[in-house]
């Protein structure tokens, strides 16, 4: 998969007002034996989009051709249930490059951050009061800053502060891996290695 960066998404949203989504409803258990993580998004909430002759269910939000978009609003306690990294690989894949929850399961949060996946958690207020705008009007464009560790509405200026790890925050806007950060810090560490052999130097 393409590594991506994420400073700011600036994107209409889709609603899916249900809560304790688990890992197993987010992607199947039956697809995990696949060994790359491309071809996932086919296969996101498949058992809720399709029928099992594989007919779309016209009553599913992905099915409703008004609500596009990067961002997925979820219910509470979203990515709950076994720990598959395919979860995430699956909303990417798809196209979302953030979910919004007032609530994420830890091992899922991990994992979204991991594969440039931004999970963004509110307060229920604030959640709720996104589901209406969006739901009252498909339209409804959101904004999320994530230097800022900001979202909001900004036709209407109403905006939430959310946390992030500051190790993660640096991943997600540079498009790191792990192995990445640690690249990015040669300077830095060159500089310590010789410092340390100096200082060696001189003691003896």
């Amino acid at each position: 998969m393409k590594k991506k960066s994420l400073t700011k998404i600036i994107s209409t949203a889709v609603p899916l007002a249900m809560e304790n989504v688990d890992t197993d409803q987010i992607l199947p258990a039956r697809y995990l034996k696949a060994t790359t993580r491309e071809g996932f998004g086919e296969k996101l909430f498949r058992d809720w989009r399709f029928d099992p002759e594989g007919n779309p269910k016209p009553h599913f939000v992905l099915n409703q051709p008004h609500y596009t978009g990067e961002i997925l609003l979820a219910g509470h306690n979203f990515g709950v249930g076994s720990s598959r990294e395919h979860a995430a690989w699956a909303l990417s894949d798809y196209g979302f490059n953030a979910v919004v929850s007032s609530f994420f399961a830890d091992i899922f949060k991990n994992n979204a951050l991991n594969n440039t996946l931004l999970p963004v958690q509110v307060t229920p207020n604030f959640l709720q009061y996104l589901f209406e705008a969006v739901l009252q009007d498909h339209k409804t464009v959101i904004a999320i800053d994530v230097e800022e560790q900001a979202i909001g509405i900004p036709s209407e200026g109403k905006y939430e502060h959310f946390d992030i790890n500051p190790y993660k925050k640096v991943c997600v806007i540079n498009g790191y891996d792990d192995v990445d950060y640690i690249l990015s810090l040669r300077k830095e560490i060159e500089q310590f290695e010789k410092k340390r052999k100096d200082d060696f130097s001189l003691a003896f």
